[in-house]
C-alpha cells in the first residue's frame, strides 16, 4: 500500500484497492448466502431468472418488428411492437383531437411539477403547493381538458380515452376519496349517534358492493331515477361511483390508524384545552395518517388498477382502447403485445408509488429514532 504526502505535510494512507469489491462480497455473504440452504435456493432462483430472460429476450427484442402499418409487416418470429408504436398516440390520448392534445400535455406537465414539488424534500412551500394542487389544479385541469368556454374548443368526455382517461379517473378517485374517507372514519368513532350511525351505514353499504356493481348502478340505473330528458356525463358518474366505493374502504384504513393512536395523546390534548376539532386536526390525524401510510398507498394502488373496470360501462381507458385496437382487422393477433404494454405501464406507476411509500416510511422511522421515539 503506497503512502503519499498531503498538502498539510502529513502522510496519509491511500484507499485500499478494490474496497468496493470486498464490500460487495461481504454484502452477498450476509444477504444472499448466509446458510447453505439459502445459497442453494438463491442459485436456483437466479438460474430460473436467467433461463426466463434467455427465453424471452429473442422474442421481445432481438427478433421483434418495430415498424409497420399492419400485422402483415411483422414477418419475423418475435414480438410485433409495430402495433404499439403505430397506435401509441391513441393509447395515450384516446380519441382526443390531435390539434388539442397540447392541452392534455399541459395538464400532465403541471401535475408532474406539482407532485415533484410535494414529494421532493428540498423544494420549499409544500403547504402552499398542496393547497394549490387540491383546490386550484382540479378545476384548472377540468377547464383545460373539457374546454367549451374562455376560448377553448369543447371536447366531450366520450372522446377522452387511453392513458389520459386512466390517470384522470385514478387521480380524481384518490384525491376526492381521501377527505371523504377521513370524515367517515371520524364519524364512525364519533360519540354522536346520528353521525356514527350515518357513517356506519354509508361504509357498510358501499364497502359491501363489488366495484363493477357500483359502476353499473351509476351508469345504467341512476338515469332511471332522474327527470325525463336529463342526462348526466358518463365519466362523471363513473368517477362518483369510484369515489363513493373507495372512500368507504379508505375510512376503515384511517379508522385503524385512529385506534392505534395512544389514549394519552387525547388526554394530553384535553389537558391543554384543545377541543374535538383541534385535537383531531392537530394531534390525532397527523399521527394516524403516518401509521396507515402503507394501507393508504395499497388502497391507491388498488384504485389505480381498478380503473380498468370502467371498460365494462363503455369508457375507453387504457386497457379497453388497447383491446379495441387489437381487434382492428389490420392488427388481428397483436393482443399479446398490447396487453404487455398495458401491464408495463401499470407496473411502472404502481412500482413508483410503492417505492415512494417505502422511502416515506423509512424517513419517518428515522426521524422518530432521532427524536428518541419508538420505531
Amino acid at each position: 500500500m503506497s503512502t503519499r504526502i498531503s498538502t498539510a505535510g502529513q502522510p496519509f494512507q491511500a484507499a485500499p484497492q478494490h474496497a468496493w469489491f470486498r464490500r460487495l462480497m461481504a454484502w452477498a455473504r450476509g444477504n444472499l448466502f448466509p446458510t447453505p440452504f439459502d445459497a442453494a435456493l438463491n442459485l436456483v432462483i437466479v438460474a430460473l431468472f436467467a433461463w426466463l430472460v434467455a427465453s424471452m429476450l429473442p422474442w421481445a427484442l432481438l427478433d421483434a418488428t418495430w415498424s409497420g402499418g399492419s400485422r402483415a409487416d411483422c414477418t419475423g418470429t418475435g414480438a410485433c411492437w409495430a402495433f404499439v408504436l403505430s397506435r401509441l398516440d391513441q393509447f395515450i390520448y384516446g380519441f382526443y383531437p390531435a390539434a388539442e392534445r397540447w392541452r392534455v400535455n399541459l395538464a400532465g406537465t403541471v401535475l408532474i411539477l406539482g407532485l415533484a414539488a410535494l414529494l421532493i424534500r428540498a423544494v420549499p412551500g409544500k403547504r402552499v403547493t398542496g393547497l394549490l394542487m387540491l383546490l386550484v389544479y382540479p378545476p384548472f385541469a377540468f377547464w383545460l381538458l373539457k374546454g367549451g368556454f374562455l376560448g377553448l374548443t369543447g371536447v366531450q368526455t366520450d372522446r377522452w380515452g387511453g392513458l389520459m382517461l386512466t390517470l384522470v379517473v385514478g387521480v380524481s378517485g384518490i384525491v376526492l376519496s381521501f377527505p371523504i374517507g377521513v370524515a367517515l372514519a371520524l364519524g364512525r368513532r364519533s360519540d354522536l349517534p346520528v353521525f356514527h350511525g350515518l357513517s356506519v351505514l354509508f361504509i357498510e353499504l358501499w364497502r359491501g358492493l363489488p366495484m363493477v356493481t357500483v359502476l353499473f348502478m351509476a351508469i345504467v340505473m341512476l338515469p332511471y331515477f332522474l327527470p325525463a330528458g336529463m342526462k348526466l356525463d358518463s365519466l362523471g358518474l363513473a368517477i362518483a361511483g369510484i369515489v363513493m366505493f373507495q372512500s368507504a374502504c379508505l375510512a376503515e384504513i384511517v379508522k385503524g390508524g385512529l385506534q392505534a393512536v395512544p389514549k394519552g395523546q387525547y388526554e394530553a390534548a384535553k389537558a391543554l384545552g384543545f377541543g374535538y376539532w383541534r385535537t383531531s386536526v392537530y394531534i390525532v390525524l397527523p399521527q394516524a395518517i403516518r401509521i396507515v401510510i402503507p394501507g393508504l398507498v395499497n388502497n391507491s394502488i388498488a384504485l389505480l388498477k381498478d380503473t380498468t373496470l370502467v371498460m365494462v360501462v363503455g369508457l375507453f381507458d387504457l386497457l379497453n382502447i388497447v383491446a379495441a385496437g387489437s381487434s382492428d382487422p389490420r392488427w388481428l393477433g397483436s393482443a399479446t403485445e398490447g396487453y404487455i404494454f398495458v401491464g408495463l405501464v401499470f407496473w411502472t406507476l404502481c412500482f413508483a408509488m410503492s417505492r415512494y411509500s417505502h422511502r416515506l416510511e423509512h424517513s419517518l422511522r428515522s426521524r422518530r429514532q432521532r427524536l428518541g421515539g419508538v420505531s
